[in-house]
């Protein structure tokens, strides 16, 4: 064991005003144990301590710590453990059933694929912003049938066409050629103003390489596939693939 400090001032000093209290607390920390300073509240920093602590306080503690001889070093080393026993170990934790483990998977996954989807429109809509109509275009076309190559359609002109459209499986979601001669008397083309946002941008850009009298497949992939409310059935609300017209 360490030798015990000795008394630094005497009773008149300590009550000196040229003793300042940030003195009388070091010489307490450095000197104290542990549990001591903790009961006197004078753990933490010196000027902290001596702006709450009174000069009457610290003196009192001042000579406690002398009549108690409570020195650094003299705490029971199981006074010290104690805590340290008494913290109780974690409960190893229950097992989970493998049915919610299922499921908490499921959820994730459902969680992972809808922020990956709408982020990935996200990253489009900020590509279309950024980029306009720069870059390659987003469709592929295969002429059926030759037009008269000379008579292309120009930004706002009115054009008149007849379609099908189909997904990558083959699934036609939307047409307007009718099945018998009676209907296709009855039926008209689909007219609109081409290049000015009405229908979805493969059908502007693609239809704008048309001459009159041509039939074209076009591949559209999904950038240019899809208006601002989605497909014209409502029975595919979330899909995101290429459709072919």
């Amino acid at each position: 064991m360490a030798d015990e400090p000795t008394r630094q001032w005497s009773d008149e000093q300590l009550k000196s005003d040229d003793l300042p209290k940030k003195d009388i607390i070091k010489f307490i920390q450095d000197n104290a144990a542990h549990s001591f300073l903790n009961e006197q509240k004078l753990l933490g920093n010196i000027k902290n301590v001596a702006k709450t602590a009174k000069k009457e306080q610290l003196i009192a503690a001042y000579n406690h710590l002398f009549e108690s001889k409570r020195f650094l070093g003299t705490e029971p080393i199981e006074e010290v453990t104690e805590q340290v026993r008494s913290v109780k170990l974690e409960e190893k934790p229950k097992d989970v059933p493998a049915e919610v483990v299922d499921e908490v998977l499921e959820a994730g996954l459902f969680i992972y694929l809808f922020i990956h989807y709408y982020y990935y429109l996200f990253l489009c809509f900020c590509n279309f912003l950024l980029t306009g109509s720069q870059g390659p275009p987003k469709y592929f076309k295969s002429v059926l049938k030759k037009g008269d190559k000379e008579n292309f359609p120009k930004k706002g002109d009115n054009v008149s066409c007849w379609y099908t459209g189909s997904l990558e499986d083959g699934t036609v979601f939307d047409t307007n050629i009718p099945t018998t001669a009676r209907k296709k008397k009855q039926t008209k083309p689909l007219t609109f103003k081409v290049g000015l946002g009405r229908v979805i941008r493969g059908w502007d850009e693609g239809i704008m390489t048309m001459s009159k009298g041509e039939t074209s497949r076009l591949e559209i992939e999904p950038e240019w596939a899809y208006g601002r409310k989605g497909l014209p059935d409502s029975k595919y609300p979330f899909l995101w693939s290429p459709l072919t017209f």
